[in-house]
């Protein structure tokens, strides 16, 4: 894949370029704010950006606001958004639109290699990765659906793994259950939250809105 970073610390930026570099992927540009990832982005039409969510001059939301101008301008470009700290505000606005190559985690997550390629290949894929804790605090500000009331525990333990962008195979690894429990739960999810099957709608992309609308 091809890859822009934007991370003012030039540290983790040039460590992030070695890992995906490591991984196969070419890193088009490694930025260092907001003005020079659009640039960058315009000029290498990379397939995924990988962006922090605080940058110069302000520290407050730069990346952010870049990431959201590539989501409306270059909707083809998938992007991940990394953040010291958990900004629900933050993955609202994000995940505003579709949902689709979009991901938001937690820096620490990139300690764990594995589960940050395989974040920046579902993002790129068209999927979703949010991180787990963005995604509890989501759920938290999210009591007022009723449909999710009738969910069991487990089911929405499946539906909070659904929201972090695992397929139903990962899902059945992260809880250690069957493929075929897994998918006995989703299809009661779906019926819960009353979503039909449908050709021109994606439940599952359904199902997670619901979870995490606010």
């Amino acid at each position: 894949m091809r890859i822009v970073i934007a991370e003012d610390a030039a540290l983790f930026r040039a460590g992030l370029a070695r890992l995906l570099e490591d991984d196969g992927h070419q890193v088009c540009a490694a930025v260092a704010d907001g003005d020079e990832l659009l640039a960058a982005a315009a000029e290498y039409k990379p397939d995924v950006v990988i962006a922090d969510i605080r940058m110069p001059p302000t520290y407050t939301d730069e990346g952010l606001r870049a990431a959201l101008e590539l989501r409306r301008t270059r909707p083809e470009t998938a992007v991940l958004v990394l953040s010291q700290y958990i900004e629900t505000r933050y993955a609202d606005s994000l995940l505003g639109g579709s949902p689709a190559g979009v991901g938001y985690l937690l820096k620490d997550r990139v300690a764990d290699v594995t589960e940050f390629t395989d974040a920046v290949s579902r993002v790129a894929a068209g999927g979703t990765a949010l991180d787990r804790e963005v995604v509890g605090q989501l759920l938290a500000a999210s009591r007022h659906a009723d449909g999710l009331r009738a969910l069991t525990a487990r089911e929405r333990d499946v539906l909070a793994l659904m929201a972090e962008g695992r397929s139903n195979t990962g899902v059945a690894a992260a809880l250690v259950l069957t493929l075929g429990t897994v998918e006995k739960h989703v299809a009661s999810i779906f019926g819960k939250l009353g979503l039909p099957a449908s050709e021109s709608d994606n439940r599952r992309v359904l199902a997670v809105l619901r979870y995490l609308e606010p």
